[in-house]
């Protein structure tokens, strides 16, 4: 079956999150990515977290169905075969510093002589233009200056990660939007190629829903809620007999009083003052308190079918164990079973988003580091002799 992006052709200069992360979905319909990665070492994804005969099991699943080049960027060589690359790519990811590839001769200005329909998805902490732009910038970086950092954690407590790299992620989703306009421009209303300008701080800014718009008419300066989602009330977790968490979100207004009618509240799900929810907000620890005294006293598992019966939106916490045992997640194809190189059965999530007739896939396990270098190289016109003495002084 055909892909979205079958004959797109990507090279990939970018390492660990945001850049690959972007080119693991564009490679998933069916784009060919083509990775360069350092000699000897190779991306430092590679040995990042948890490690399966001295590769990241993470590796598995960042780096499916790309291919991958070892080349020194440092080398005049090196960078000759990226230009040469470039000639017949479609995409161009990168997520270095901004100046990096200028220093060796890979900038905007020189790729789009070589290439002019050439799309340039460039990734950074600060984006390329800017006072801070050439502050090295990391994920979490930027997801203090985007403002998620600070509502994040308890009232009163310090700051807390959100528990994953959060702000490469949504840079490398916004990147993959901005491929995809660019190619639409250039394919289908006749434009050349473009650069995308992705800085991870503005792609977590981007999340921040009402924030700047309540604080520019109201003074109002969003602080951290802990489980609950200020304004929107009844919306938080809830403490069971068992010590488990329901999340219950009846913040609609007719969900808001069957909630109220299941627990024994009519009183309070009729009351005028709480038809609607500006109203239940002056009062969400009053309400909060009530539905948290009736979770109190069932488990979990009680509790989520009383609401799921009354159709109030709830749900349990899942940690990674109940993910990979649940059949919703089975039933939707979102744990694909796959083998690491040496035939260790591993799970890797499944393909989102999901098309019903130009669906996403996995055609071929992560590379190892330079499995694709020769072919790659001698489809450019290099001769193996070449690449011997390339090989032997540590260009590739």
């Amino acid at each position: 079956m055909s892909k979205p992006l079958d004959g797109i052709k990507v090279v990939e200069l970018g390492q660990l999150i945001a850049g690959p992360f972007a080119c693991k979905m564009l490679a998933e319909f069916g784009a060919e990515v083509i990775k360069i990665e350092p000699p000897e070492t190779g991306d430092p994804l590679r040995k990042w977290r948890l490690l399966h005969n001295g590769t990241s099991v993470w590796w598995a699943s960042q780096s499916r169905n790309k291919q991958s080049v070892t080349l020194n960027l440092h080398s005049p060589e090196g960078q000759d075969v990226v230009r040469q690359l470039i000639k017949n790519a479609d995409v161009l990811v990168e997520n270095f510093r901004p100046g990096t590839l200028e220093k060796w001769g890979l900038g905007w200005e020189e790729l789009k002589q070589i290439n002019p329909d050439l799309i340039m998805l460039r990734v950074s902490g600060y984006g390329q233009t800017g006072p801070y732009k050439d502050l090295p910038g990391f994920g979490v970086v930027g997801e203090a200056m985007g403002g998620l950092r600070y509502l994040s954690g308890e009232p009163g407590r310090p700051p807390v990660r959100v528990g994953i790299s959060i702000g490469d992620s949504l840079a490398a989703l916004h990147g993959v939007i901005g491929v995809l306009l660019a190619l639409r421009n250039r394919e289908t209303l006749q434009g050349s190629g473009q650069v995308i300008d992705v800085a991870l701080h503005e792609s977590v800014f981007n999340m921040m829903e009402s924030m700047v718009a309540e604080y520019s008419v109201f003074n109002e300066v969003r602080q951290p809620a802990g489980s609950s989602l200020p304004g929107i009330t009844p919306s938080n977790a809830y403490r069971c007999s068992d010590g488990k968490y329901a999340l219950i979100a009846g913040n609609g207004d007719s969900i808001f009083k069957r909630l109220m009618s299941l627990i024994g509240r009519d009183d309070i799900g009729q009351d005028p003052r709480f038809a609607h929810n500006d109203g239940r907000t002056a009062k969400a620890e009053f309400i909060d308190g009530v539905i948290g005294e009736w979770a109190s006293q069932y488990p979990l598992d009680y509790v989520l079918e009383a609401l799921s019966k009354e159709r109030v939106p709830a749900g349990r916490i899942y940690d990674v164990q109940d993910i990979v045992e649940d059949p919703h997640f089975k039933a939707r194809d979102m744990l694909l079973e796959s083998q690491l190189e040496d035939g260790t059965p591993v799970i890797l999530p499944g393909i989102l988003p999901k098309l019903s007739e130009t669906p996403g896939g996995v055609d071929r396990a992560a590379p190892t580091l330079g499995q694709d270098t020769e072919k790659v190289l001698k489809e450019l016109g290099i001769q193996q002799e070449q690449l011997d003495a390339w090989k032997a002084s540590g260009i590739i």
